[in-house]
């Protein structure tokens, strides 16, 4: 009776959780004890587990790491199976009797028939008697970075996949984990959505420990992904009598939880939080088990998909910094044209978008339908493209030291515009300035209608000029630096000179790496600014606050990004991994040939 009844209280935390309701403590909870979910059924046919060992590997070299499969019983020997991975994976086999667990859900259907992959973290072998070893747990679950991830994907996977085929599709994988662990799991389905749509986080460590406490702020402000995240803590996690308000440096675990939860919510996650009265333990996870599976899996095969949120349509919804108020869930990312290697991007006043492609040394251009024709051949490298108001397209040619011109129709002979310059980014005003970032020399310049070239240095401020944009009164350049978080505004003078430059916009950084990546830039006609970058495309408020962030349309940097600004349906066109993107927006891109006064920003 006393089971059941624990089995029952761990599913009202479920539904309380699931009705927004996950911050309360369930003041009648004194114990967690297992039940007959986490026990062996009669008549309930039962999986296998064999243990492995994974050799070392690249990502983590020099590190074995033990793990267990469990296939569940009368599994199709042929057919490709889910999978899901336990962290910590020997504490959810022997502690939470997750094998058993599986067990009896598969046999009454309640999850699918998956595949248990049991790992836990490696251990560096010492080299010799006197020494200690390095215990990888942290390094491995507790960052930020997709180290782990590619760990998983490309070493653990596939040695499993010898065992059983697995199905590629991420709405067919799920990950779990406990404490760091919990971290780890929701890491590798934020890094890779398009691997990973469930994740199980038990007493999550979402604290000041190696990160994690950023990832409320981020999950705010980042185009939600397609993942259900299913959570638990206890009110006591961390906490003693004589210290409630938490006695860890890294802060209060209970407050994190939710504050991710809160986080999760606002963003449109199919996200749950059971909030229990227990400690940095596993025994109310170990109870509530079998039900959090059947909510992770609840639904199955129906895939996880991103929606929008209802109060879009209620009154009162502030639009301000959502990702939403740019783009559609509905209309995602779509390839534009078959080139692999595309450099240069822009947009002109027509709404088409031209891009060069090195494979090729060809100038191509992508009408309002998305058709994609030769715009012009035989081309030297270019490094940056910029259409003017005249419809003429300019290139940076870095390679050859100079920018050239070509007029609209790109039948006319080529047009030195300026030599001598190495540049890295273009911007042209109505009248036919051409701004120039240029990397190389640490410097920003312009080239005015008779061809003389200025510069100035911005050495000790900007390390490495990258991507540069007008705004849309033609009155302030926007500058990115892709080696610093920072990126620049300048006010341009009544002689085109650049004056009173500012680092204006603090872009968020990636994990791994020292540098922001930041490489292009543009600008809408309410004055969003918007700057690609290993994250996505992050959009600063006109007041220089990084806002949102849109997602990739694939894993990897976006390294060009142009908005157009005409027609009855507009672009934000990006490049990641050389190839050509382009999803609808609810904006409008500045047109080169019109500029006009932008509103006043938000304080």
């Amino acid at each position: 009776m006393m089971q059941r009844r624990a089995a029952r209280l761990a599913w009202n935390a479920v539904i309380l959780g699931g009705l927004g309701l996950a911050g309360m403590a369930l003041q009648a909870q004194q114990t967690y004890m297992l039940g007959p979910d986490s026990q062996v059924q009669p008549g309930v046919p039962q999986g296998t587990v064999t243990r492995h060992e994974l050799a070392a590997g690249k990502i983590y070299p020099g590190t074995p790491h033990t793990y267990w499969v469990y296939v569940p019983a009368g599994l199709d020997a042929k057919k490709p199976a889910a999978v899901m991975i336990f962290l910590d994976g020997s504490g959810f086999m022997n502690g939470q009797h997750a094998p058993v667990v599986l067990d009896n859900l598969i046999a009454r259907h309640e999850v699918p028939p998956l595949i248990g992959v049991f790992i836990d973290p490696g251990v560096l072998p010492v080299v010799g008697e006197t020494a200690q070893n390095r215990y990888e747990r942290i390094f491995e679950y507790d960052s930020l970075s997709d180290r782990f991830s590619r760990f998983l994907l490309t070493e653990l996977l596939p040695e499993v996949a010898k065992i059983h085929p697995l199905s590629a599709n991420p709405d067919d994988r799920a990950i779990a984990g406990v404490s760091t662990g919990a971290v780890g799991a929701f890491m590798a389905a934020w890094n890779r959505p398009d691997q990973f749509h469930r994740v199980l986080s038990y007493i999550g460590t979402y604290v000041a420990m190696k990160g994690a406490d950023s990832m409320p702020a981020l999950v705010r402000k980042t185009e939600p992904k397609p993942i259900r995240v299913f959570m638990q803590d206890g009110k006591n996690d961390h906490i003693l009598p004589g210290q409630p308000w938490g006695w860890s440096f890294a802060g209060s675990w209970p407050i994190q939880n939710q504050v991710m939860y809160e986080a999760l919510k606002y963003a449109g996650y199919d996200a749950t939080l059971v909030m229990g009265d227990g400690a940095h333990d596993t025994k109310q996870a170990g109870a509530i088990l079998p039900d959090a599976l059947r909510w992770l899996w609840r639904g199955y095969p129906e895939p996880i998909v991103v929606k929008e949120p209802a109060s879009m349509t209620e009154p009162g919804w502030d639009p301000r910094g959502k990702p939403f108020a740019i783009v559609s869930a509905s209309e995602g990312w779509q390839r534009v044209g078959d080139a692999s290697s595309v450099a240069g991007l822009s947009a002109d006043d027509a709404g088409s978008a031209f891009f060069f492609d090195r494979g090729t040394s060809r100038i191509y251009k992508a009408d309002a339908a998305g058709t994609v024709t030769v715009w012009k051949e035989g081309i030297s490298g270019v490094g940056a493209l910029r259409a003017g108001a005249d419809g003429a397209l300019y290139a940076a040619q870095p390679g050859l030291h100079r920018i050239v011109r070509w007029n609209r129709n790109a039948s006319g002979r080529e047009t030195v515009v300026a030599s001598e310059v190495t540049a890295t980014g273009l911007a042209v005003t109505r009248d036919g300035t051409v701004y120039f970032a240029d990397a190389e020399h640490q410097a920003l310049g312009w080239v005015n209608a008779s061809g003389h070239v200025q510069r100035v240095s911005v050495a000790g401020q900007m390390a490495a000029p990258s991507g540069i944009a007008l705004s849309g009164d033609q009155a302030v350049l926007v500058a990115a630096d892709s080696q610093s978080r920072f990126s620049w505004s300048f006010q341009i003078g009544a002689k085109g000179e650049l004056l009173n430059g500012e680092p204006f916009y603090r872009l968020e950084m990636p994990e791994a790496g020292w540098m922001s990546g930041a490489s292009a830039v543009a600008e809408d006609t309410a004055g969003l600014v918007y700057f690609a970058t290993p994250m996505g495309v992050q959009v600063c408020e006109a007041n220089g606050r990084m806002a949102s962030v849109l997602n990739a349309p694939e894993p990897g940097a976006m390294t060009e990004m142009v908005l157009t600004g005409s027609g009855e349906k507009n672009w934000i066109y990006g490049v990641e991994g050389g190839k050509l993107f382009r999803r609808a927006v609810k904006v409008k891109g500045t047109l080169i040939g019109s500029p006009g006064k932008l509103p006043k920003p938000p304080l």
